[in-house]
């Protein structure tokens, strides 16, 4: 478990960048596909993808050394402060590693040295980069959502969290439902009451798991995204019609089945 946790750390670590850099990237392309469609030249700009450039200090623009970059141990020794300029570093970073370090300590305790186990990390990474990705942009990419949905498939050809016939009508229900209510609230409101990525997370989710966890995953996701999104509200003095990532929800509910699918199945 000990070896999961460090694992975890580490993979933590670098869902930071991604969290970081992959809109970014995202931003920089969809500049160069209009550029294109208007017959302009893309701009030019120095190599920024998952590697290039080094991680820097945002503020004074330090080079994060390798000692810098121990996961959790260097943000508390760092006393969360750039060692150049002292400008505070997010407290996100070492809760990004933390997090991700509990949940492949967690995989490892639950399913122990199987392939399972393997898949369930994976799993729990990706979820966690499209958790911090949402709260920043309110976007689920789909170069994390649909890798998510074709590896969930892929891993029920032998049956491993759900039968393949009931994860392929998972993915398809799950995308159609929320699909579904899309539409509905838009014919009945005139506005939009979420995103396309969140179909594609629901139905990576059905993918993953089958049918037959799609309601208990829309339960779990709307008591949670309601109560937090209540108090966000309340705390932050805003209006009902504020903009709240759906995401984040759905991705706790997926672990919530990843970690309890039995006890949830006993409870429904």
């Amino acid at each position: 478990m000990l070896g999961a946790c460090v694992l975890g750390a580490l993979i933590g670590s670098f869902l930071n960048v991604v969290i970081y850099r992959l809109p970014i990237m995202m931003e920089n392309a969809w500049r160069d596909e209009l550029a294109a469609t208007q017959d302009l030249q893309p701009p030019e700009r120095p190599t920024f993808n998952l590697m290039t450039p080094r991680s820097r200090c945002g503020s004074c623009g330090h080079a994060i050394t390798a000692l810098e970059n121990i996961p959790v141990v260097s943000w508390l020794a760092l006393r969360g402060r750039c060692s150049a300029c002292a400008t505070p570093i997010s407290a996100r970073y070492p809760l990004v590693e933390a997090v991700t370090a509990l949940l492949f300590g967690a995989c490892a305790c639950q399913f122990g040295p199987t392939v399972q186990a393997g898949v369930a990390m994976i799993f729990c990474a990706v979820l966690v980069a499209l958790t911090g990705i949402d709260l920043d942009t309110q976007l689920l990419p789909d170069q994390l959502t649909l890798p998510l949905l074709w590896l969930g498939l892929l891993v029920n050809l032998t049956g491993t969290f759900a039968r393949l016939p009931d994860a392929v009508v998972g993915a398809a229900a799950g995308y159609l439902v929320l699909w579904s209510i899309y539409w509905l609230f838009k014919l009945a409101t005139g506005r939009e009451g979420m995103g396309y990525g969140d179909f594609k997370l629901l139905a990576a989710l059905g993918a993953w798991f089958g049918w037959q966890a799609l309601p208990a995953i829309l339960l779990i996701s709307s008591v949670v995204g309601a109560v937090v999104g209540i108090a966000i509200l309340i705390v932050q003095k805003k209006g009902r019609h504020t903009a709240i990532a759906f995401g984040p929800y759905l991705a706790i509910a997926g672990l919530i089945t990843l970690f309890f699918a039995p006890q949830i199945r006993q409870l429904l």
